[in-house]
C-alpha cells in the first residue's frame, strides 16, 4: 500500500477544499494517485471538489496592447514574487512596454523577447536592472500575439490579475468588450467543445458514470443521463455554450447573442496571473522570524 503523507493530503485538500479526512481517505482508496483521488472526491462531493482549475498560486500582472486599427494586439503576463510589487510603477511600466514590444516585433518565444532592444539595452537587462532595484525576482512568463479576422476586443480585470485578448467578427465595439468581460468572468477553457481536450471531457464521463451508479440509476438509463452530464460540461466550460453574465433573463448563450447581433468570434486567448504556478507558502512574519534566528546562530 502507498504511504500516505501529510503533503499529500495537504496538497489534495488545496486543490478540492474538501476536508482532511475525506482527502486521505480517497488518497488512500486511490493509492496514492493524487489525480484519481480527485475524481474520487468529486464523485462523492461534487462541484465542491473541482475548485483548483482556477485558483490564482502567484503573483504578477496582464498586459494587453493593441493597435488602434483594432487588427493586430497582444497579452502579456509578467510575474513576481509579491502582490506589493505588482503594483510597483515600473513592474506595470515592463509589463506595458514588453506587450508594446510583442505587437511590434512579433518575437518567437519568450527568449526572443527577452533579446529586444529597451531602454538603451534589452528586456532581459531592464528585467535584470529592476530585480536589482527592487529586490524580487521577475520573469516574463507568456504571451500571445494576435492578428485579427474581425476586430479585437480586449478586457484587464481586478489590478491586472486577469486579462482577455478576443477576435470578434460583426457586432460593434460595446459587444466585444462585453464578451472579453464575459470571458474574464466565466473563464471558458475553448471557444467550442471541439477546443476542449478529450482527457477532460473522459473524466467528467467517468464521474457521471460513477455518481450515477452510486444514485442507483437503472443500467439502461445510465448511458443517457451520463451524455447529459458531459453535455452540461461541455456548455459550463466552453464560450458558445455559456450564458451570457449580462443576459436579463439569465437563460441567452453567447452562442444565442451572437447569432442576434449577427456576430461571431474566432479565437480568444485568456491568461489569469499565476495559473499553474506554486505560490510561495511561507508568509512575511515566519520569514523575518527566520532570518533573526539566523543571524543569531551566526
Amino acid at each position: 500500500m502507498a504511504e500516505i503523507t501529510a503533503s499529500m493530503v495537504k496538497e489534495l485538500r488545496e486543490r478540492t477544499d474538501a476536508p482532511m479526512m475525506e482527502c486521505k481517505r480517497a488518497l488512500t482508496e486511490a493509492a496514492g494517485d493524487i489525480d484519481k483521488a480527485e475524481e474520487i472526491l468529486r464523485v462523492k462531493l461534487g462541484s465542491k471538489a473541482s475548485k483548483a482549475a482556477s485558483r490564482i498560486t502567484a503573483e504578477g500582472v496582464v498586459a494587453v496592447h493593441m493597435t488602434d486599427d483594432g487588427k493586430l494586439g497582444a497579452i502579456v503576463e509578467i510575474n513576481c514574487e509579491t502582490d506589493f510589487v505588482a503594483k510597483n510603477e515600473e513592474f506595470l511600466k515592463l509589463a506595458a512596454d514588453c506587450a508594446a514590444l510583442v505587437v511590434t516585433h512579433d518575437p518567437a518565444d519568450v527568449a526572443a523577447l527577452a533579446a529586444l532592444p529597451m531602454a538603451g539595452g534589452t528586456v532581459e537587462s531592464t528585467r535584470t536592472a529592476l530585480v536589482g532595484k527592487i529586490g524580487e525576482n521577475l520573469s516574463l512568463r507568456r504571451f500571445v500575439r494576435m492578428t485579427a479576422t474581425g476586430r479585437l476586443a480586449a478586457y484587464v480585470h481586478g489590478g491586472a490579475k486577469i486579462g482577455v485578448l478576443l477576435d470578434c467578427l460583426g457586432g460593434d465595439a460595446q459587444l466585444g468588450r462585453d464578451l472579453a468581460m464575459h470571458i474574464a468572468a466565466a473563464k471558458p477553457k475553448s471557444l467550442d467543445s471541439s477546443g476542449v481536450a478529450a482527457d477532460l471531457v473522459e473524466s467528467e464521463r467517468r464521474i457521471a458514470t460513477e455518481k450515477a451508479r452510486e444514485a442507483g440509476k437503472p443500467e439502461a438509463m445510465i448511458e443517457k443521463i451520463v451524455e447529459g452530464s458531459v453535455q452540461k460540461f461541455l456548455n459550463e466550460v466552453t464560450l458558445l455554450g455559456q450564458v451570457f453574465v449580462k443576459a436579463e433573463d439569465g437563460k441567452q448563450t453567447i452562442a444565442q447573442l451572437l447569432k442576434a447581433r449577427g456576430a461571431s468570434v474566432a479565437g480568444f486567448t485568456l491568461f489569469v496571473v499565476g495559473e499553474g504556478l506554486a505560490k510561495r507558502s511561507n508568509d512575511f512574519a515566519a520569514e523575518v522570524a527566520a532570518q533573526a534566528a539566523a543571524a543569531m546562530q551566526k
